[in-house]
């Protein structure tokens, strides 16, 4: 991450940008639901990317892509730079950063077990429980259950030296029933509504 952040900038400080940062992220998913003693949803992602902001002319620029080789990152950092260049023919004014202190840090948030090396097997075979249960209650129509984890990894750097490295794993889950009586339908959840409980681990 590192080294496509210091490449990023230093192609748009060539190219002409007087300020450029970038954000580096690899965000991973896994999506698990049941439902009646069955499978629902299974599913399982990762996006990696970057994007890259540069000020040049006195102006902004964006630009981002998936293409994480040094060509890749190169091309972006340049068509940054070449849309804040043709941004600051429209300006009223040069773009004008407030003063900020150079930060470099690290941060974690604290969690007892990554979610992504529990085998999947485990964590349905959880969820399947706890879907028995529920249906083992007279009157219970609809039992559903699920489990939703994402790992936001992020990098922030700056050409005036700032650095900042952050992962964020981020655990949900929750259980709900329905059930359908006469013209009555009642639907209980926990540990709360909306999907369940979720946060930082």
């Amino acid at each position: 991450m590192h080294d496509l952040a210091h490449l990023a900038i230093e192609t748009a400080k060539r190219r002409g940008a007087s300020y450029a940062d970038v954000r580096v992220m690899d965000i991973r998913h896994r999506d698990i639901s049941t439902k009646n003693g069955e499978v629902g949803t299974l599913a399982e992602s990762e996006s990696l990317g970057i994007g890259i902001r540069v000020i040049a002319g006195g102006a902004w620029g964006f630009s981002s892509t998936d293409l994480l080789t040094n060509e890749g990152v190169q091309a972006c950092a340049a068509e940054a730079v070449a849309i804040a260049k043709a941004s600051a023919l429209a300006k009223r004014e040069n773009v004008s950063l407030a003063p900020e202190k150079t930060h470099v840090d690290t941060w974690q948030n604290p969690f007892l077990k990554d979610p992504f090396r529990v085998p999947v097997e485990s964590q349905i075979d959880l969820l399947l429980a706890a879907d028995k249960e529920m249906r083992r209650v007279k009157g219970v129509t609809v039992a559903e259950g699920s489990m939703s984890f994402r790992r936001i990894e992020q990098l922030f750097a700056s050409s005036t030296g700032s650095s900042i490295h952050q992962i964020k794993m981020q655990s949900g889950a929750g259980i709900v029933t329905t059930s359908f009586a006469g013209s009555e339908i009642q639907k209980r959840s926990y540990p709360n509504s909306f999907g369940g409980q979720h946060m930082l681990q």
